[in-house]
């Protein structure tokens, strides 16, 4: 762990949280055996120059420190203390630091709640636990600690990888809710400057949120990387992100959870696309935290919002002097935000006459081998790639293993690479196609050199896709804060489904747009209904969910009948029947359905509709409230979005009143929150310019 850092700054002061004594303390005590002892001795390892206050009831010292017999017999309130036994005493221990004013503690000590339902103890000590430690901050139970590599203070019952931090350094801080991948982080080779790492166990009564605010305020803090399998609260999280961004300190995050099913089952299209997964993504999306999804990508993140922080964009050059590689990096591009941007005819020309005619100049760009060692041509090829104004310029360089040969010769191609950044004043990285090819030693100097060490292409292209994307959560105004959690009704009965014609009823009657339409009981009623209503129309039984799976629904009746043969085929499935206006003229069929989740609040699925819906899964998730921007924007990613834009000489959508409509339901729910367990209008019908959009179909659960 490298303290070299590509960043400079005007220092602030440290902001003052309730954790401060204990992030950043100056004096430790220690509670415990082997553990205790294991810190005590990474401390002084580490030269932490506060003091080290070892507590034990029968042990004279402690790694050579005379101990105290209980807190009573301390000679003050320690900042930090690290409780490594077991879980019944821990409580005391918590209580008598609590008493003392200490300023937080490490709980080490498992059996609390995360032993589940096999240990009957685990909840009630946890809640012990934490009426014990009253305000003072507890981190944990069942967490290894903190290791403050800026102050050398670890409270770290084991070895670990990482080094100090220089005085005048900065490096990143780190938060996981993994003790063991914590012991694993502090093991890289890849030279990324960790100022501080921390684990976060139970979070019984301190948050991961919290920690991490404590841990942005340290002037010494560049960025911050997230181990996330859980959000302790949503505004705990606003804060945080809110923050970051007042101190230019972006976040990455690695949350897990991808593979897990949708929440829960429900008869609705909806539910089978918004799982809690699909919320998470949408809440860091809202924040701007990038999320990535491999340990490699995080720290490759990490490095690069270190050393640049957030990219303005996604425009990547890439050089190197293989054909292959070149053609690595253009398909690792693809399917990607961030993309290779074809060159301009004038720097194309630039580009061309430094090369000789037998090089093939674009973007990726393959050098050859002919200017290879050649400092001054490589560097006059190097500055006319990199004045293209790309937000990141890569060169693709695999460093030989020292051990066997040498590395000499790549250190013009450095130095070129160097001078043309420079030159532009632009942004750049070195990018290994194999992690061992770059080792700790190299990127400590590459570093040096104002170039970011990634290792990994397709790492690379996930940290350059992340901080680009922090670039351009950044750019827009802060998100208003979400929904919240869902209140359910004050009865706490079973979910109401309404039918449709009552679901209809209600949108209707709050404004949205719902074609006209009635309730009947019999054939006789619904040809008397299609002749007020006007031909054509649609029939539907009501009462039943998926009904173009089941031939419940009949379209485009044109007389009575036709109504009158569809009505009678159609009575026996369901309660009756709803027959309404049909919609003409439509271009695209949306999905727009909305979910109560639990943590997040009214959760909004917008997508491309129809019977296909699942099969497509052309979807994507916002948390209300959502501005009409951030719904454009939306329709705007999905891949049938061209449909809408009246794709090889189709007519073209109304947008602008899909959008409309969108935001209507959309205030509907926000305004019934409480009530509505799940919404799902599916399709919404988008018709041609001027002609609008009309909800077709409507599910509507009550809670």
């Amino acid at each position: 762990m490298s303290s070299s850092t590509l960043t400079t700054s005007t220092p602030k002061p440290a902001g003052r949280t309730r954790l401060e004594r204990l992030l950043r303390p100056k004096s430790i005590a220690v509670f415990g055996g082997s553990q205790a002892a294991a810190v005590v001795k990474q401390c002084r390892k580490m030269g932490f120059a506060g003091d080290l206050w070892p507590v034990h009831p029968t042990k004279d010292e402690v790694e050579g420190i005379s101990t105290f017999r209980s807190v009573a017999e301390l000679p003050a309130a320690p900042d930090a203390a690290f409780v490594g036994v077991n879980r019944f005493l821990t409580i005391e221990v918590i209580a008598q630091l609590a008493a003392r004013g200490a300023g937080g503690a490490i709980c080490f000590a498992s059996g609390f709640l995360e032993a589940g339902n096999d240990d009957a103890d685990g909840e009630r000590l946890q809640a012990e636990l934490v009426t014990a430690a009253g305000a003072m901050p507890v981190i944990g139970p069942n967490c290894y600690g903190l290791i403050n590599y800026a102050d050398g203070a670890l409270l770290w019952p084991d070895q670990h990888g990482g080094q100090r931090l220089a005085p005048d350094g900065r490096g990143v801080a780190i938060i996981t809710q993994s003790s063991n991948i914590a012991c694993n982080l502090t093991m890289q080779k890849r030279g990324l400057p960790v100022a501080f790492l921390m684990t976060a166990g139970n979070q019984a009564q301190t948050g991961l949120s919290e920690m991490a605010l404590g841990l942005i305020e340290d002037e010494r803090v560049s960025c911050l990387g997230l181990h996330i399998e859980g959000f302790d609260t949503v505004d705990g999280f606003e804060r945080l992100a809110a923050r970051a961004r007042e101190l230019n300190k972006p976040i990455v995050a690695m949350k897990v959870g991808r593979s897990e099913q949708a929440r829960k089952a429900t008869i609705s299209h909806t539910a089978s696309l918004a799982g809690s997964d699909a919320a998470s993504d949408a809440f860091l999306k809202r924040l701007g935290i990038a999320r990535v999804d491999t340990i490699p990508s995080l720290l490759e993140t990490l490095k690069l919002l270190h050393a640049l922080g957030p990219l303005p964009g996604f425009t990547l050059s890439s050089m190197s002097c293989s054909g292959g590689e070149a053609s690595v990096m253009a398909d690792s591009a693809e399917g990607r935000r961030v993309r290779f941007p074809a060159l301009k005819p004038d720097h194309y020309a630039r580009i061309k006459s430094t090369l000789g005619a037998f090089v093939a100049v674009a973007n990726p760009l393959d050098y050859h081998t002919f200017i290879w060692n050649d400092e001054p041509a490589m560097t006059a090829t190097f500055t006319a790639m990199a004045s293209g104004s790309f937000d990141l310029n890569m060169l693709v360089l695999d460093f030989p293993r020292n051990d066997r040969c040498s590395d000499a010769d790549w250190w013009p191609t450095v130095r070129a690479f160097e001078a043309a950044l420079k030159a532009n004043g632009a942004s750049g990285a070195v990018v290994a196609s194999m992690s061992e090819n770059l080792t700790e030693e190299h990127a400590a100097d590459l570093f040096a050199h104002g170039i970011v060490p990634l290792q990994g292409i397709a790492e690379a292209m996930d940290a350059a896709e992340a901080a680009a994307m922090i670039g351009e959560a950044w750019a827009r105004p802060v998100a208003a804060a979400v929904g919240g959690a869902y209140a359910g009704s004050e009865g706490g009965g079973a979910p109401t489904t309404l039918d449709e014609a009552a679901a209809k009823s209600l949108l209707r009657d709050a404004g949205l747009a719902v074609p006209a339409g009635r309730r009947v009981a019999s054939v006789g009623e619904a040809i008397a209904a299609a002749d007020a209503l006007g031909y054509p129309v649609a029939l539907k039984a009501l009462g039943v969910a998926h009904k173009s799976e089941l031939g419940a629904v009949r379209l485009n009746l044109r007389t009575g009948e036709d109504v009158g043969a569809a009505a009678l085929a159609l009575l026996p499935l369901g309660f009756g029947l709803y027959v309404e206006e049909m919609v003409l003229g439509g271009v695209a069929e949306l999905i727009v359905g909305v979910t109560s989740d639990p943590l997040f609040g009214p959760v909004m699925t917008i997508g491309s509709g129809g019977v296909l819906v699942e099969l497509l899964k052309d979807s994507a998730t916002l948390l209300l409230p959502a501005a009409r921007g951030e719904v454009e924007a939306t329709l705007k990613g999905l891949k049938m979005y061209p449909l809408l834009q009246g794709y090889r000489g189709r007519a073209r959508a109304d947008v602008g009143a899909a959008i409309d409509a969108i935001m209507a339901i959309s205030g509907f729910v926000s305004h019934h929150a409480d009530a509505i367990e799940e919404l799902d209008i599916n399709p919404l019908i988008v018709c041609g310019e001027g002609q609008g959009a009309w909800i077709a179909d409507a599910l509507l659960v009550t809670a």
